[in-house]
């Protein structure tokens, strides 16, 4: 087991409505396969004071506020206090979190997004879990598969891990910082409370507490 890709390091499980999910799972990317199931699981026990059931399997807090130009394709869940901007894209499997911001033209497609997560604009997430208070600055995206269309594999600090998957975005920590026009490449995992510099494109696993400067050259937080 590589530790420092796991569950465990990268998230606070109190700061996600979907924290069973994760029950008995070592890595993130394993539940990318069950996100839509658990949604419909999930969301036939909320209640019905608290959320409105809208549509085939799309649970809307009463407290959130969704745009009226929002698209919103189920199985999705959207939380207490989120903020679903004008032309949202949430193609469907997705959990947003309480007092999380999905903004304009933003993409959500098979993603976790823990509480006071922001992505809010113009960015595209796939097959991907941000953590508690992770933000991804205006045109940042998640690239989701590889262009040889093959199987994606971990680059893990102690050893590579194949995830057997063909699509897996990116893994961030919990209070993580992606610069504006940054590419996270496929099977990206960045731990917790690391900075990326605007314009990256990353690659690999990303210390937590490091800012990421360019491939090569990433550094410890003082």
């Amino acid at each position: 087991m590589n530790e420092m890709v796991g569950v465990k390091e990268l998230f606070d499980l109190d700061e996600t409505i979907a924290a069973s999910i994760f029950e008995g799972v070592v890595y993130p990317w394993e539940v990318l396969g069950k996100i839509g199931d658990y949604i419909v699981e999930l969301g036939n026990t909320l209640s019905l004071d608290e959320y409105d059931k809208v549509g085939e399997n799309v649970w809307i807090a009463k407290s959130a506020k969704v745009a009226p130009t929002a698209f919103v394709n189920g199985p999705c869940i959207i939380d207490k206090g989120a903020e679903v901007r004008h032309c949202a894209f949430i193609r469907g499997n997705a959990i947003i979190g309480q007092g999380a911001v999905v903004g304009n033209s933003t993409e959500l497609k098979n993603v976790l997004l823990f509480n006071k997560v922001q992505v809010p604009h113009y960015n595209y997430v796939g097959d991907s879990i941000l953590g508690f208070k992770a933000h991804m600055g205006a045109g940042s995206i998640t690239s989701n598969v590889k262009s040889d269309k093959s199987l994606v594999t971990i680059k893990a600090p102690d050893a590579p891990i194949e995830t057997g998957i063909k699509k897996v975005g990116a893994m961030l920590g919990d209070n993580v910082e992606v610069g504006c026009g940054s590419i996270l490449n496929p099977g990206t995992i960045i731990g917790r409370n690391s900075n990326i510099y605007p314009l990256s494109s990353v690659r690999g696993y990303v210390n937590a507490g490091s800012i990421y400067k360019k491939q090569g050259e990433i550094v410890a937080k003082n």
